[in-house]
């Protein structure tokens, strides 16, 4: 197969899905150490501070949250902006080699946007007094963007910050996204809080095979998608020989690395409750392997996400939760069609779990909507 383009074989959608769900530790729970599962899913999508705990809870044996604090707080795991642009949680081995690959994506974005107001202003006199700024304690945006008007008073305050947040790789600090605490999205760059500056010449096509290890078999297309850069067909055929070739049911061409699990189609898939952003949904230019585009439509509201609810691996409806102090604490799933009994308590039982992890010692209660 490796290579071979007329005899590819095709991959339903049924088959996609469950690839897809195993490399995502999707299909079982498994026995992990929070960081190994980070670094092997490439990171999580953390601009939802807490998604990441439900994330790992969606996917590990036995998680507990206060570990991935952890990983926060002894700076084994940082938050950082890398792909599409976004805020991931990321390894601190990860963070140094995501975020340069990266830069092109953001300053693609930023001369879309911010930098059209700065065509006046010397960018890395800017990011300069960030970089001392930043060095001497954490800044919020807000802050950072305030004390650089101070030296270029002719300019928004927003956008030098976001001049600084393009230029720096920036982190940002605890507490934010502490278990069971909060704290102000506060940012110093990657080499005072690691102690170490970014790759300088990091590994594309490495980073690539990482991505099909735990998103493929994918087209260039869902390459593109996941991380935002573009123009990857070159470094993508560069890679054929090492890689194997399918075809989805559409005709389109997949790439995988050659040791990539592909369950059978008929694998049963757990219920499973996933954040506001995750990966899972959002990784493939054709998400069709995951959630139908009549569904994909119900699980975005404007420019954000609703929960998923994964039922047969394929999402099946939303769910919200409520914590309310001195409350009693509930799930409310929405589903998108009619769901069977045991469908109903293998849901239920996966939301009094998420219950018992954000709301430990308190009552709750797993409510089911209407069909939307």
């Amino acid at each position: 197969m490796t290579g071979n383009r007329a005899a590819a074989p095709v991959l339903t959608r049924r088959a996609l899905n469950r690839a897809l769900l195993e490399r995502q530790l999707l299909l079982r729970r498994v026995a992990l150490p929070a960081i190994d599962a980070v670094e092997r899913l490439v990171g999580l999508q953390a601009q939802a501070p807490m998604d990441p705990y439900y994330a790992l809870a969606a996917r590990l044996e036995g998680f507990d949250p206060e570990e991935l604090s952890g990983l926060l707080a002894s700076r084994a795991a940082v938050r950082i902006a890398v792909m599409r642009s976004t805020i991931h949680l990321v390894s601190a081995r990860d963070c140094r080699v995501l975020r340069p690959l990266s830069q092109p994506m953001h300053e693609r974005a930023f001369r879309g946007n911010h930098g059209k107001r700065l065509t006046e202003v010397d960018l890395d006199r800017v990011a300069g007094r960030a970089r001392e700024l930043v060095a001497e304690r954490p800044y919020t945006f807000h802050a950072l963007g305030q004390a650089l008007a101070e030296e270029w008073p002719g300019s928004a305050p927003q956008d030098l910050a976001m001049a600084a947040r393009t230029l720096l790789p920036l982190v940002q600090v605890p507490p934010r996204a502490l278990w069971g605490r909060s704290g102000p999205a506060a940012h110093t760059t990657v080499e005072a809080w690691l102690g170490a500056e970014v790759d300088p010449a990091p590994d594309l096509d490495a980073v690539l095979l990482r991505y099909l290890g735990a998103f493929g078999p994918a087209s260039v297309k869902d390459m593109q998608t996941w991380c935002g850069l573009t123009r990857l067909r070159e470094r993508v055929e560069g890679l054929r020989p090492r890689l194997r070739t399918f075809r989805d049911e559409q005709g389109v061409e997949l790439f995988d690395v050659v040791d990539g699990p592909l369950p059978d189609p008929g694998t049963p898939a757990p219920a499973r409750l996933l954040p506001e952003f995750d990966n899972l949904t959002l990784s493939h230019a054709d998400r069709s392997r995951v959630v139908s585009p009549e569904d994909l439509r119900r699980l975005w509201r404007v420019n954000r996400a609703n929960r998923a609810v994964l039922l047969d691996g394929f999402v099946a409806g939303i769910w919200r939760m409520e914590t309310a102090r001195d409350a009693v604490a509930t799930v409310t799933v929405e589903p998108f069609r009619r769901i069977s009994g045991a469908e109903r308590e293998a849901v239920r039982e996966e939301a009094e779990g998420v219950l018992a992890m954000a709301a430990p010692g308190a009552e709750y209660e797993v409510r089911f909507g209407a069909v939307t």
